[in-house]
């Protein structure tokens, strides 16, 4: 699990805003594969909700696995009020019934007020500096506001869910990401898709890693 961690860290370090902080897998599942995946954005914004599903769906689509927007899938009316364990197994009973065999669940399960030290890379580095340099350089400490900037973290979950028959709402795999201080929101969700995808591959569920043999297609 540290390995993927790292890896994953590596992968996305100094562009994203997207972290994963936490990673489960069954450990009874090596391999998982799926023919047909419903993929839902929990929000309550719809725009939000479209992006994420759009472009997650288009990964499974670049793979050759089909996959559905809940969009598509949920009545009009199914996310405007609490929905009862009964009502939820009739509408499992009604995936199952459409040839689904996995959810792919992605909520924000919380967030964080944090505080951050403005420094540059490059004063990071300057371990050289006298007394003057160093008091120089962070006096402003005494009277910017913004020397400590406020920011806030979204606390969010994916979850592969496996519906296939006698198994239901069985747990896959989870992965907890740590969303730092979104202001585009569109990269955001780029951002977010790209680390699920990632860490998925990195699991072996349902998404592979494109060998060469793929990529020259011999």
């Amino acid at each position: 699990m540290k390995k993927l961690l790292l890896v994953l860290t590596i992968a996305i370090c100094g562009c994203s805003s997207a972290e994963l902080v936490e990673n489960y897998k069954n450990p009874d599942i090596v391999l998982f594969d799926a023919n047909k995946v419903l993929v839902v954005g929990m929000t309550n914004s719809e725009a939000v909700r479209t992006d994420f599903e759009n472009k997650l769906t288009k990964e499974f689509e670049k793979r050759n696995v089909e996959s559905v927007r809940s969009l598509d899938v949920f009545d009009v009316n199914f996310t405007d009020s609490r929905r009862t364990e009964k009502e939820l197994d009739a509408f499992e009973e009604s995936l199952l019934d459409k040839d689904f065999d996995a959810i792919l669940l992605t909520k924000i399960t919380g967030s964080e007020n944090k505080k951050t030290l403005m420094r540059t890379m490059n004063e990071l580095y300057k371990s050289k500096d006298g007394f003057k340099e160093d008091y120089r350089r962070h006096q402003n400490i005494y009277y910017d506001d913004d020397y400590y900037r406020q920011f806030t973290v979204y606390h969010a979950e994916t979850s592969l869910y496996c519906i296939c028959m006698g198994k239901e709402r069985s747990l896959i795999w989870r992965g907890s990401i740590d969303i730092s201080d979104p202001k585009d929101i569109q990269k955001t969700v780029d951002d977010y898709v790209k680390l699920v995808v990632l860490a998925m591959e990195e699991q072996d569920l349902i998404f592979r890693k494109q060998t060469d043999d793929d990529v020259t297609g011999l």
